[in-house]
């Protein structure tokens, strides 16, 4: 059974980098047995109803501006998988939670930039799912909840967003790492390898440097859908960390 996983996807411009965050998700894929579908929840496609990808093949969406030109040549034009997008709308059905699908959009960069990494050849279908900030942070991690029998099934489900994502305070000469980030992410750190849920959905009034690390939640909903996923077995690994421009966090788990 593959775990879940929460990977950050930083700055659009990370799929050219060369780094150790890089370097890690290239060689990531070699760490777990090849997926039959990828299933991917992306901070970066909000609706007020959990809406499902239904598409044949993918666009690729280009949701930034002021970045290298080589970055709007790339594509990422993997295949969806329709029987899997209507697997997950009965799941959710059986759950009590309202879905609808989508057979127009592309993917968005919080999805192609990690996969594109990852998965260089886009030769797994994927599904992508949108994330909905106007939720309680429990119902966040019920709707990963709803998915876990998907891994049993050699679904990869992920989670792409960002534990520490201001993009007002980035430093983008820093070459070390801001005091905050670190401290917010080492809180959370703690919860979730003590799978401490009640202190996770409130860490807005527990953590320290909640305001500062997550001023708008869309990027860190991602870790509790991912979360979720692994409710049965509750165990959680912090896989990567790095930061980009002082406090851009790229921190990723995984959760069994």
């Amino acid at each position: 059974m593959i775990p879940s996983y929460f990977f950050a996807h930083g700055a659009p411009s990370i799929v050219l980098e060369q780094n150790a965050y890089t370097d890690f998700l290239k060689h990531f894929a070699e760490t777990i047995p090849k997926p039959k579908a990828i299933v991917l929840f992306s901070a970066h496609w909000e609706q007020s109803i959990q809406t499902i990808s239904a598409v044949e093949t993918y666009s690729t969406i280009y949701d930034f501006s002021g970045f290298q030109n080589e970055l709007y040549q790339l594509t990422y034009p993997a295949k969806g998988e329709h029987s899997i997008s209507e697997q997950i709308v009965s799941l959710f059905a059986k759950h009590g939670i309202q879905s609808a699908l989508d057979e127009e959009r592309g993917l968005d960069h919080g999805a192609w930039a990690v996969l594109k990494l990852i998965y260089p050849d886009a030769d797994i279908p994927v599904v992508a799912l949108s994330a909905n900030r106007n939720l309680t942070n429990e119902q966040q991690y019920q709707i990963g909840k709803a998915l876990s029998e998907l891994r049993e099934q050699d679904v990869l489900i992920i989670g792409s967003g960002g534990t520490v994502h201001n993009l007002r305070r980035l430093n983008w000469q820093g070459e070390s790492n801001d005091e905050w980030a670190e401290s917010f992410d080492n809180w959370l750190q703690n919860k979730l390898e003590a799978w401490d849920v009640n202190a996770l959905f409130n860490y807005r009034e527990l953590a320290p440097y909640a305001g500062e690390a997550v001023p708008t939640s869309e990027h860190f909903i991602p870790l509790l859908l991912a979360m979720g996923v692994g409710d049965k077995n509750r165990q959680a690994r912090l896989i990567h960390r790095s930061y980009q421009f002082g406090n851009l966090s790229l921190s990723c788990w995984q959760f069994n």
